[in-house]
């Protein structure tokens, strides 16, 4: 494991760091100027940078741009001041993984580095390169078939039909087979049979002459010609109007089409790849489909497993799709915890490697940490899983806002309320609450949800000692376990009232 850089103009912060990691047996390095840190990078990178934003000459955010620009997967903590948190502010749009707000807890500050050490190294266990990536991902062995098949049909003209459920990647296949063909540097062409009206289809694959129909004013090349010498995708082949259908078998059949229109044949020079989610078979035995047409496309069938079949695929597919939302949205690649892939691997995903794809965009966007739990997926998922009683069995109801909690036994009618900030006993109890609690915060889509929950749980503990101590602040910070300092800072910020020195 790599060192832990700390880049501080202040020596007094760079030693404070260093003996606390020093006493978690976690190496470190330090440098008292961004400059310093830019020139080290050079020839070496740490597993986590610690670096303040207001220092001489290179700033912690000329720094963190610098560092994301070069290493975009390091987690960087910024250092500031509780007057500066409008840098904070631009230190996230940065890309920083947290800030540390002076002054700061030295154990919340190691727990911090631990958490963004934890991120670094799964980072570097799956983040996937660019120029790595495959265009198709999959090692379950339904995919390798797939994989075997479009081997095999590399160096062929030969058409090929493409099943599966939708959202299966049959494009992706498609594309697959064309890149891998002799025809891979002429076009690609893939039109969806069933986006298109009826009436316009026939001009989208053949083309028109000027004049064919009302508004035809310029002759215009369908999507056959634009094929010429490469490949056309006709999708959801099953949806083809039936006269099309005989347009297209004559296509197949003798290699030249008509335009709207037009009286001369035109040469096609085209592989055709079709794909449909439907039964062709069905279609045909309904009158629906051309029978000639099926065994004409049917020459080599490709079957794409559903993502049922291929559930061990899900966390490669996750990790991919996260870190392709990220790069296009510019922002840090959030992380699934081990809970939330086993969840995600458990759920039935009609929509496929499509659905599974969405849900890592709204995961990137609305998960609120970097790290996903199963509480931060979309309600959708999660609302059919049981929710976690309280206490002995207790039934759990909150409230939206903040003040009363209730707690009510399924054998009895009695309701007890807590007062505004207090608890009820039991650990269980409490800690259930609290997560009820939170989840349905995030649920309502509310923002910084810890700093709210976090400030009242403070104000609870604190009014409590007060009550306790009778008001002796001095008294309260003893019991809490905090300093005198931390204790007035904190009575001050939380407006609580009825606090002496005495």
């Amino acid at each position: 494991m790599k060192p832990i850089w700390i880049v501080d103009d202040d020596a007094s912060i760079r030693w404070v760091l260093e003996k606390a990691l020093a006493r978690e047996n976690l190496a470190t390095r330090s440098f008292a100027s961004g400059r310093e840190a830019l020139a080290a990078f050079e020839t070496d990178t740490p597993q986590v940078l610690v670096s303040d934003i207001r220092m001489p000459g290179e700033s912690g955010l000329d720094l963190l741009a610098a560092v994301k620009d070069r290493h975009p997967g390091l987690p960087v903590i910024v250092i500031t001041a509780f007057s500066d948190l409008d840098s904070a502010v631009a230190s996230f749009q940065g890309g920083a993984f947290e800030y540390l707000a002076k002054p700061f807890d030295i154990d919340k500050a190691v727990a911090l580095i631990r958490r963004a050490l934890e991120e670094s190294l799964r980072e570097a266990s799956v983040d996937i390169a660019p120029s790595e990536t495959p265009e198709i991902l999959g090692q379950a062995p339904a995919m390798q078939e797939v994989f075997r098949a479009i081997g095999r049909l590399s160096q062929s003209n030969v058409t090929v039909l493409i099943t599966g459920e939708s959202g299966t990647g049959k494009e992706l296949v498609a594309r697959a087979l064309h890149k891998h063909s002799p025809r891979a540097q002429q076009p690609f062409i893939a039109l969806n049979t069933a986006a298109i009206p009826k009436d316009l289809l026939e001009s989208e694959l053949f083309g028109h002459e000027r004049g064919a129909f009302t508004g035809a004013q310029a002759m215009r090349r369908g999507r056959f010609e634009q094929a010429e010498n490469g490949t056309l995708f006709l999708d959801e082949i099953g949806d083809m109007p039936f006269d099309l259908q005989t347009r297209l078998l004559r296509v197949l059949s003798d290699g030249h089409f008509y335009r709207v229109g037009g009286h001369q044949p035109v040469k096609a020079n085209v592989r055709v790849i079709a794909a449909t989610h439907q039964n062709l078979e069905q279609r045909v035995r309904d009158g629906l489909f051309r029978e000639d047409l099926y065994h004409r496309l049917n020459v080599i069938r490709l079957r794409l497993p559903s993502l049922r079949e291929r559930r061990e695929d899900i966390p490669i597919l996750v990790r991919h799709f996260l870190v392709q939302s990220a790069r296009q949205l510019g922002v840090e690649t959030k992380r699934m915890s081990d809970e939330a892939l086993r969840f995600l691997t458990g759920l039935e995903l009609p929509g496929n490697v499509r659905q599974l794809e969405n849900l890592c965009n709204w995961i990137t966007v609305m998960a609120p940490g970097q790290t996903v739990e199963v509480k931060d997926l979309p309600r959708d998922l999660t609302q059919s899983q049981p929710v976690p009683a309280g206490a002995n069995g207790m039934a759990v109801g909150i409230s939206s806002g903040v003040g009363t909690v209730s707690l009510a036994s399924p054998s009895s009618s009695m309701v007890h309320h807590a007062e505004p900030g207090a608890l009820p006993n039991g650990a269980d109890g409490w800690i259930g609450l609290l997560e009820l609690q939170a989840a349905r915060m995030l649920s309502e889509g509310q923002v910084e949800v810890m700093d709210v929950l976090g400030r009242q749980f403070e104000s609870a503990l604190i009014r409590t000692a007060l009550k306790h101590t009778h008001g002796r602040k001095n008294d309260a910070a003893i019991r809490l376990g905090i300093g005198r300092n931390t204790i007035t800072r904190k009575i001050a910020e939380l407006g609580i009232d009825g606090a002496k020195d005495e």
